[in-house]
């Protein structure tokens, strides 16, 4: 079994900062990639920023230039450093993990959500 831990949420004003983490822990043999999506309320949950095994990064387009996605050494916990908050980033935060097992099948994964809200 395999489960994925977020932490860091909160409220934040408008131009602050907040720092996601993610920890994977289980049965892993190796992660293929890492990312966070998000679910504003009434709308449908969307990419924000995703990290490959090899470091490759891809940003919505809507964040670009003001979060920063990045894993740890041993590349079982994902960061989501967010500056410059507007209240639109406002959302419940899922940590997504493409997780290759022993069993020699990749399965995808999700964290349980994290609240971002952002307001003066």
């Amino acid at each position: 079994q395999v489960q994925l831990v977020e932490s860091g949420g909160g409220l934040v004003q408008p131009g602050g900062s907040l720092r996601l983490s993610c920890a994977a822990s289980g049965s892993i043999f190796s992660i293929n990639a890492m990312g966070w999506y998000r679910q504003a309320p009434g709308k449908q949950r969307e990419l924000v920023a995703t990290i490959t095994s090899g470091g490759s990064t891809n940003y919505a387009d809507s964040v670009k230039g003001r979060f920063t996605i990045s894993t740890d050494n041993a590349e079982e916990t994902v960061y989501l450093q967010m500056n410059s908050l507007k209240p639109e980033d406002t959302a419940v935060y899922y940590c997504n993990a493409a997780i290759y097992l022993a069993s020699g099948s990749t399965v995808d994964y999700w964290g349980q959500g994290t609240q971002v809200t952002v307001s003066s």
